[in-house]
């Protein structure tokens, strides 16, 4: 298995991933799924061939030996910060240490970039996966933002708040 950076011929694969973990009644297998909250689908291809042919921005791809793509995790620069989100794993290899390993390739990241802090924001209502972040050593800041309102990245079904937190690397 392998840590490596996405590239356009990864778009297919990558958008039924996310898509898979984020939403819907495969999201329900593993305890990420955002499918009671948001509805409509997280991505689609052209928005990561947009994000893959942003130089601020790398998709990490965790592949297994037959190069299926079981995990996945978007960094971006912004400014001194190295933002981390659409963090996916397939969801019926959650808790086997594939998230682990990918956001610990993030911070191996950011140390290479020069950046000394990494940020996320997280829907504040999901307790287990603040939890989860927190025991990583991502703290809440304090800010809180809104849910984007755009439609982009679905269709909130409830008020949703999210909450900014960094890790210091």
């Amino acid at each position: 298995m392998a840590i490596t950076k996405a590239t356009l011929a990864d778009v297919p694969q990558l958008n039924v991933l996310i898509n898979g973990a984020y939403r819907g009644e495969e999201s329900k297998k593993g305890w990420t799924t955002e499918t009671d909250l948001v509805g409509g689908i997280r991505i689609d291809e052209p928005m990561l061939v947009d994000y893959l042919n942003n130089d601020a921005i790398t998709i990490l791809k965790y592949t297994t030996g037959n190069a299926q793509i079981i995990g996945t995790i978007y960094l971006e620069v912004k400014g001194d910060k190295l933002y981390l989100g659409m963090f996916s794993v397939s969801p019926t290899l959650q808790n086997g240490g594939v998230g682990r390993a990918l956001i610990e390739e993030a911070e191996v990241v950011a140390k290479q970039l020069g950046l000394h802090t990494i940020s996320m924001t997280v829907i504040r209502s999901r307790k287990e996966l603040v939890g989860w972040y927190e025991r990583r050593g991502y703290t809440f800041t304090g800010e809180i933002q809104p849910f984007h309102e755009h439609g982009r990245f679905g269709s909130p079904k409830e008020l949703i708040e999210l909450i900014v937190m960094e890790k210091a690397v």
